[in-house]
């Protein structure tokens, strides 16, 4: 209960520093602010855990070099991180919940897809990356789902079979001793007399 409080107190003193400043620093992020933000500057928000020499963890927030096409100054909403299934804490940028079918159900759902610009625009680029159209992905949830994360864990991409060989038959067994001739014994020159 006091965790909730907590957030919450966090989240909102993370808005109305947004709001006063007008400016999102990465680096001046919370742990529970930082996952899915995007920074004044365009670039989008990366929680990371770094270990300490106790051997704990200690979360911090840095800017990464991928760019938001059009945010600036954004730190996502509470409803948008359950909308689309999405967790606070999550470290780092990757789309490998895009293989997760109960991710991308929450993702292509209404209340994510029409109201969450910020994450679809996120997931958009993450699956282009792939090689993969995140509406046609997500058109493909009902009848062709699987379908559509075959293409997303090939990547698009498949590799081609063995080549075959042109003639196709028995291999040559192995030589005789037949073929063989004895060679003649070396000359003696005149090094040797």
């Amino acid at each position: 209960m006091a965790s909730s409080a907590l957030l919450a107190l966090a989240l909102a003193l993370a808005f109305c520093i947004q709001g006063s400043l007008g400016n999102v620093i990465c680096e001046n992020l919370s742990k529970d602010a930082c996952a899915f933000a995007v920074s004044s500057e365009g670039k989008r928000c990366v929680l990371e855990q770094r270990m300490c020499r106790s051997g704990m963890g200690k979360y911090t927030c840095r800017s990464s070099e991928i760019e938001a096409d059009t945010l600036k100054d954004w730190i996502e909403s509470d409803e948008c991180i359950k909308a689309c299934g999405l967790e606070r804490n999550v470290l780092g940028i990757s789309s490998d919940s895009l293989l997760e079918s109960q991710f991308t159900q929450k993702l292509c759902s209404t209340p994510c897809y029409n109201s969450c610009p910020n994450i679809v625009d996120l997931y958009f680029n993450l699956a282009a990356g792939e090689g993969v159209y995140l509406p046609k992905l997500c058109e493909a949830r009902g009848v062709n789902a699987r379908r559509g994360m075959a293409e997303l864990k090939s990547s698009g991409l498949v590799s081609p079979g063995p080549v075959a060989s042109e003639r196709l038959g028995e291999a040559p067994g192995p030589i005789s001793t037949e073929m063989f001739v004895e060679a003649p014994e070396p000359a003696m020159g005149p090094a040797s007399l």
